[in-house]
């Protein structure tokens, strides 16, 4: 029986389209790395390129990520480093041809390879539910294996589109441990460890409930994930770089944007309520016990849309009669326009920050943030916006706006759909050029509960649920949070430091408890709650709160970044034993 190989040391080096470009540089010269990997595909983004591969089709990817690779090429090739990036976005191929433009100039010998197969742009009538019309962009899900296959094949440089976040994880642990497609834990504790660093920072005191826990303030190190052969992880960060990696800092970024436990996958189901966390040292946490069972038959499809056009004007109220101010602004302006219903859509919003007698002016404001969206640019244009400002002589007292006119701008609606695995062909391009089609893993039914045996032995959340008095104090108090978007959901996962906290919020934060913490938007939406005793944890999905998705919502928190911290802020009965500490 052969020995197993070391731990894989995987860094991050991008969580989105737009992140901190040294973050690449900062990681291959910081400390020892086998792979370094960046995430750059949201659901926004794939719009956004689609957009740009309008305009010039040699486009469609994420040029940033080319910055990065002139910054770091020549280090990794030198020290034998992989690099890994679904950064191909719409046009992969066109990104695996710039990366060997870029290593010209610089003089250097480098074997690219690309995945492609998820752009069904060409063939939409395997996409469950029907696709009507023709969308911007329709991407497939795929798994890790191309990647794989091509690291394998000898590639210093693997590209990919849209691939799923942790299959950049996935694919160089498979390949470097020489794992099969039915080795269901070690692939899903790959999976586990690519859905912590996805997001760079995030998984390293980033955007931290408990951020009074990160005491070294500097910019966060991006995470690093060393991947051992049976799929358990060390989640750390490179010496001497910010930020904090603790069992708090990773549970927060697993709870980021999931749904029930069981997390679907081209690769493997991984059964979130299977993980075990343990703090191994400063900065340095465990993730073990995870496992997995067979993916299913279908692939989850992105679609994104044109929308149409769309046009926003502030105005700011101030001072007495905020409410009756904003109904005079909104009779008066949609009365220029000749009414409200020559629109597609109208969205008004009466945001209050003022408060009574205000010690400054900026305190006695209040915001009326009026939407307007048209398949007719012209209407939603300077119309709509020149129409506000005629206001500004003739409404109420105290009328001004926070921006000047402005011009319309095209939106995107998101839905997401399946495609059978059939209809879907996975292919890699090696370095050489030859094309290789990649198998698919055998599949099951969705099995949505833990394998047989995963909850044996000791594990958190067995704690009795804490009585006697109880004090109104808010409820981040006692738990932390972190929320984020699925399309037009959103997702809060909520968790405490303890079994007694965690006990406490099981029992007390049901559906209608949440809903009534999240105040009346929420009042007629479908809410799921599921429970991660494992991680102490609930994790909540509000279905519709964020309309066609972050692109179309007229939401002022599109992404949802802040509804786990608005939740944290609401006044509960919290037991005084949990207040102790």
């Amino acid at each position: 029986m052969s020995t197993p190989r070391r731990p894989i040391v995987i860094g991050n080096i991008s969580g989105f389209y737009g992140d901190r470009i040294n973050a690449a540089r900062e990681m291959v010269e910081g400390g020892p790395v086998d792979v370094v990997c960046g995430d750059y595909l949201a659901e926004l983004t794939m719009l956004i390129l689609a957009k740009a591969q309008a305009k010039d089709p040699a486009l469609g990817y994420a040029r940033t990520f080319l910055t990065q690779v002139e910054q770091i090429l020549g280090t990794c090739l030198e020290r034998g480093i992989k690099i890994v990036s679904n950064a191909g976005g719409l046009n992969p191929a066109g990104l695996a041809d710039a990366i060997r433009e870029v290593a010209a100039k610089l003089g250097l010998d480098v074997a690219v390879a690309h995945v492609e197969g998820d752009d069904l742009r060409g063939d939409l009538g395997a996409i469950v539910p029907p696709v009507a019309g023709k969308p911007v962009s329709a991407n497939a899900y795929l798994g890790g294996w191309g990647i794989a296959e091509a690291l394998g094949a000898g590639a210093d440089v693997v590209v990919t589109g849209r691939v799923t976040d942790a299959s950049l994880v996935v694919g160089p642990a498979a390949w470097w441990h020489g794992w099969g497609p039915t080795d269901w834990d070690a692939l899903a504790g790959a999976v586990v460890a690519g859905h912590v660093i996805e997001c760079g920072p995030q998984a390293t005191g980033g955007n931290y409930a408990f951020f009074s826990e990160v005491t070294d303030r500097r910019y966060p190190g991006f995470p690093i994930a060393e991947v051992a052969a049976d799929g358990s992880t060390v989640i750390t960060k490179h010496p001497g770089t910010g930020g904090l990696v603790s069992t708090g800092t990773v549970t927060a970024q697993l709870l980021y944007e999931i749904q029930g436990p069981a997390y679907l996958g081209p690769d493997v189901t991984t059964h979130f309520d299977t993980i075990t966390l343990e703090q191994e040292g400063e900065h340095r946490t465990r993730i073990s016990g995870v496992r997995g069972s067979a993916p299913p038959d279908t692939l989850k499809v992105a679609l994104n849309d044109n929308g149409g056009y769309r046009n926003s004007m502030t105005m700011v109220l101030t001072g007495l009669d905020i409410e009756e101010k904003a109904a005079f602004a909104e009779e008066m302006l949609f009365g220029i326009l000749g009414g409200r219903d020559r629109f597609a859509e109208v969205d008004v919003r009466l945001l209050r920050f003022d408060q009574p007698d205000a010690p400054t002016n900026e305190q006695a404001t209040a915001h009326l943030r009026v939407t307007v969206k048209d398949q007719d640019p012209r209407l939603v244009g300077r119309a709509f916006s020149n129409a506000t400002m005629e206001l500004a002589l003739a409404g109420y007292p105290g009328f001004h706006t926070t921006t000047p006119p402005s011009s319309e701008s095209a939106f995107g609606i998101y839905r997401p759909a399946t495609v059978a695995r059939s209809a879907v062909t996975q292919t890699v391009v090696l370095p050489d050029g030859t094309r290789r089609v990649v198998a698919d893993p055998p599949t099951g039914p969705a099995d949505v509960t833990a394998p047989t045996g995963a909850a044996a032995g000791a594990r958190p959340g067995s704690g009795a649920v804490p009585d006697g008095p109880t004090r109104r104090v808010p409820l981040g108090t006692v738990c932390a949070a972190r929320s984020g978007d699925k399309g037009g959901n959103a997702n809060i996962g909520l968790w405490a430091r303890d079994d007694a906290g965690y006990a406490w919020m099981a029992a007390h934060l049901d559906v209608d408890t949440i809903r009534g913490l999240i105040g009346p938007e929420a009042a007629d939406l479908r809410i799921e709650r599921f429970e991660l005793p494992n991680l102490r944890a609930l994790n909540v999905v509000v279905h519709g709160i964020l309309g066609e998705g972050v692109a179309s919502t007229t939401r002022p928190d599109p992404q949802a970044k802040g509804l786990g911290e608005y939740v944290r802020s609401r006044l509960v009965d919290v037991p005084e034993a949990l207040l102790q500490d």
